[in-house]
């Protein structure tokens, strides 16, 4: 069985060479997207976008450097599930998602800048 990945080029170790905060910064970038189109009511363009965030998710799972982290990224990605395509038991919002992961983006474009 062959693996399709919506990032094939990060597939491949890549995604393992960014920083946590970019990893973060780029997941929040999918989230955003999703949280755009589903409120444009545009359904299909949401969920893509939202398969690419858990994908992106999943690899910053996997990433060896992360592991004191899983905790954290274990539950964000229950949580996300939970929101976008569960009963949001966990009470989340557009906001709450745009203010976590604006945080890793201005995280991420300091560490750039030294």
């Amino acid at each position: 069985m062959k693996n399709t990945f919506y990032h094939n080029n990060l597939s491949k170790g890549k995604w393992d060479e960014q920083n946590f905060a970019k990893q973060m910064a780029n997941i929040g970038s999918e989230v955003e997207r999703c949280i755009k189109w589903k409120n444009k009511d545009r359904t299909e363009r949401s969920q893509l976008a939202f398969f690419r965030a858990l994908e992106l998710m999943d690899f910053t799972i996997a990433d060896k450097k992360n592991i004191h982290r899983l905790g954290e990224l274990c539950r964000t990605r229950e949580v996300l599930v939970d929101y976008f395509f569960a009963d949001n038991q966990y009470k989340s919002s557009d906001i709450l998602w745009q203010k976590y992961f604006r945080a890793f983006n201005r995280y991420a474009n300091l560490t750039d800048r030294k």
